[in-house]
């Protein structure tokens, strides 16, 4: 199965971590996505460069206390997702 076979549809309106190839983390809720993009509400635009914590401490705070809003809407180029998953799948 290629990756352009796998439908994000299941995850539109669930909260998700999306990190990409820069030194960010995007969290927020799927709202929407095409070829290109991926809409993102209610979202944390996290650069990993401003804190002294790893990016997976900051995921597990995040699931645990709930997703800092900074931006309510981002577009979030598909090419450089490097990897998309529920937030309720962060282990820790």
């Amino acid at each position: 199965m290629s990756p352009h076979d796998i439908s994000l549809a299941p995850l539109v309106g669930r909260e998700v971590v999306i990190d990409i190839a820069s030194p960010y983390v995007i969290l927020g809720r799927l709202s929407a996505f095409d070829d290109h993009f991926l809409l993102v509400e209610q979202a944390d635009v996290h650069d990993l460069r401003d804190t002294t914590t790893t990016r997976e401490n900051y995921l597990v705070d995040s699931r645990r206390h709930g997703i800092r809003i900074n931006r309510r809407r981002v577009l979030v180029a598909r090419r450089e997702v490097v990897c998309l998953s529920r937030l309720d799948e962060v282990v820790g």
